[in-house]
């Protein structure tokens, strides 16, 4: 449907905005003139109806007017296209302020959610740019962009959808693409990755873009496609981390990272920074260079952005190797209760299973009695004597018939029953949580399970080197760089881990 009219946009502003206020002529001339001033009243209506809860399955979260002004401004400095492209358009945000900034520019919105669709074609009407504006409904990475005379610039917030919620096929088209380039995609990416890679299929060199996504593709093993095709194909121009203290969404507590890009540019540097506040954002300038070489073979790159001062300390990654606690696959049957049938005392291991057991225990734990117990059962069941072995098939029988066998991680393990857990960690730390790590001295020995991570030393530290190491580990908690997601969870991995900067005497 094409709001291409006033009475169809008043319409749709009578149906958002005034349902249940009364609706009136002068309600909707003012809706009207907000949009051509620059507002958007109607996205902000989407946005009232429906929580983020609603909106996340398709990965809607619309981006304030002073960030999308930052990246619009960024873009007129640099560009002059003759086509401005957004590939998940939502009300037209980044389709109005380019609207504003190129004059002669074709505007192109695409929108999977018709509602959404709806909305940018009402705005592109009321601010007078539907004769040289469209909104296609389609998923993006089915979009085929005919020629043009002219450069071409991608700008928006492509959506964040956790693999979770991605169909295999696009999974599979995920990874046909990327092969097709010479790469590895994993299908543990994020749907913000599989646009990165939708458009650097439609780019042509002297295109350009710049995007707002979620920031987790800079570190994780899952990110490395994006990575590669900013250090690639796409060409990365700049990189602009929002502290992820920063509320930069209103609706959703997640760090975010604006990537501008010239497709083809013979750039030997892109400029990075880290932007403390909203005030900073704009313009997108400074920030310290990091070579196309580096870009190829840095594996973390947020760590870049943080400056460098004298007597920061150094990374905990030259002391010690972090990694997350064994997954188990059912904690329901691996994880003793009520319910478990006996079994020897030997394979009946005190593990850390909740985040809270670490918070509650404060700088050490001091004592495993606590903490429940992991069956951790051997490869090999024939090591076990005759009433032990007795007792190990009467739980194993018990187990499978609960379905331990089936789940994934069981599936893909052999054998299936052995869970087994990582030797104890000197130091343990809390993955994820609505608060700063907790970094806890494991005097009890105790194991854990993938709610928590264990930091091991390169090279053994005396119980006094460890105690020091521990101490200046807790004094980063405050300022420890993970992912944030809505809700405010923070969510640390391993490596991030492992780029925290302390200061401490390293002497073993």
């Amino acid at each position: 449907m094409e709001l291409a009219s006033e009475r169809e946009l008043a319409g749709l502003c009578r149906a958002l905005l005034g349902a249940s206020r009364g609706a009136s002529p002068a309600l909707v001339d003012a809706c009207a003139a907000a949009i051509r001033s620059g507002a958007d009243p109607l996205g902000d209506a989407l946005c009232a109806l429906r929580s983020p809860a609603e909106r996340r399955p398709l990965g809607a979260t619309y981006t304030p007017s002073t960030i999308v002004d930052a990246m619009i401004r960024w873009a007129a400095q640099r560009a002059h296209p003759a086509r401005v492209v957004d590939p998940g358009c939502g009300s037209g945000r980044f389709l109005l302020a380019a609207g504003r900034a190129f004059p002669r520019a074709e505007l192109v919105g695409v929108e999977i959610d018709p509602l959404a669709a709806a909305l940018a074609r009402a705005n592109l009407a009321a601010a007078g740019l539907t004769s040289r504006a469209r909104v296609i409904e389609a998923d993006y990475r089915a979009l085929a962009l005919e020629p043009i005379a002219g450069a071409t610039l991608f700008a928006g917030n492509p959506p964040y959808v956790r693999h979770h919620a991605i169909a295999p096929r696009w999974k599979a088209w995920l990874s046909a693409r990327a092969a097709a380039r010479g790469l590895a995609a994993s299908q543990l990416a994020g749907l913000h990755v599989h646009f990165l890679v939708a458009t650097a299929d439609l780019a042509r060199p002297g295109d350009a873009g710049v995007f707002i996504t979620a920031a987790e593709w800079l570190d994780v093993n899952y990110g490395r496609l994006a990575r590669d095709l900013f250090a690639g194909p796409l060409g990365l121009v700049r990189l602009d981390l929002l502290d992820p203290a920063l509320r930069a969404f209103p609706d959703a507590q997640a760090t975010a990272v604006i990537a501008a890009f010239e497709v083809g540019g013979e750039h030997a540097a892109a400029r990075i920074r880290r932007v403390r506040s909203l005030d900073a954002l704009d313009p997108l300038t400074g920030g310290r260079p990091l070579s196309r070489a580096r870009q190829a073979g840095e594996p973390r790159w947020s760590a870049l952005t943080a400056p460098r001062r004298a007597g920061e300390g150094i990374e905990l990654g030259e002391l010690c190797r972090v990694h997350r606690g064994q997954v188990t696959g059912a904690n329901r049957i691996w994880i003793a209760g009520g319910d478990t049938p006996p079994l020897p005392p030997p394979v009946l291991i005190p593990a850390v299973t909740r985040a809270r057991e670490l918070f509650a225990a404060g700088a050490e734990l001091a004592t495993s009695a606590p903490l429940r117990r992991v069956v951790d059962l051997p490869g090999d069941l024939d090591q076990l004597d005759q009433e032990a072995r007795a007792l190990v098939d009467r739980f194993l029988s018990w187990a499978r018939a609960r379905g331990a066998d089936r789940p994934y991680v069981a599936r893909h393990r052999d054998p299936w029953w052995a869970v087994r857990l990582l030797p104890p960690a000197p130091i343990l730390v809390t993955y994820m949580a609505r608060r700063p790590p907790a970094f806890v001295q494991n005097r009890a020995g105790a194991r854990h399970l993938n709610i928590a991570h264990g930091v091991y030393p390169r090279q053994p530290m005396t119980p006094a080197a460890l105690d020091r190491l521990a101490a200046a580990l807790r004094a980063t908690a405050d300022r420890a760089i993970g992912r944030t997601y809505a809700g405010g969870l923070v969510k640390l991995e391993p490596r991030e881990i492992e780029r925290l900067r302390v200061r401490v005497d390293p002497t073993p």
